[in-house]
């Protein structure tokens, strides 16, 4: 296993979309392995492939506080099942050290494929269906700072990019 490097914003390759897993073998189980080291070190609940310069659609999760319930999504795709939503305090690997407040639906079912690439369902509600739809949008180029306003999108940018410069 291996500690992979988390790509942070704005780094452009955040905002590529990632294409589907056609096949689960071997490359793509050590790439989950991989992904879930890189995850429990940095440490986070959730990583998609795109954040560790993979373009897969594959992502991480482990929302327990002892790592004891790892969760692989492959080809994740999601729907929500209700128009209510909640609010989230979000953060992220790729956006360290910020978080704000990001509004999701509420429950949403979702459909991917385990590490094994058998394929399941889940209903999802609560702080696992603001991660999926989190990780999701990794997947698809976009990150949680695109929910907020330009002013603060800006300012995360900034800062970042002046952390960025004096670790160069």
């Amino acid at each position: 296993m291996a500690i992979l490097n988390i790509l942070e914003f704005p780094d452009s390759r955040l905002r590529t979309i990632a294409k589907p897993v056609v096949v689960v073998d071997d490359k793509v189980r050590q790439l989950v392995d991989d992904m879930f080291e890189t995850m429990y070190e940095a440490p986070g609940i959730g990583l998609a492939a795109t954040q560790v310069n993979v373009h897969l659609r594959v992502v991480v999760m482990d929302l327990s506080e002892d790592r004891s319930e790892p969760r692989v999504y492959i080809n994740p795709e999601f729907e929500p099942l209700t128009e209510e939503m909640g609010e989230y305090q979000e953060g992220c690997l790729s956006v360290p050290e910020f978080y704000e407040n990001v509004e999701r639906p509420l429950r949403v079912k979702i459909k991917a494929l385990d590490r094994d690439g058998k394929p399941f369902e889940l209903i999802a509600e609560g702080l696992l269906a603001v991660c999926i739809q989190h990780e999701c949008d990794h997947l698809n180029g976009k990150l949680f700072v695109d929910y907020l306003s330009t002013l603060k999108r800006d300012r995360i940018k900034k800062k970042l990019e002046k952390k960025h410069r004096q670790q160069a």
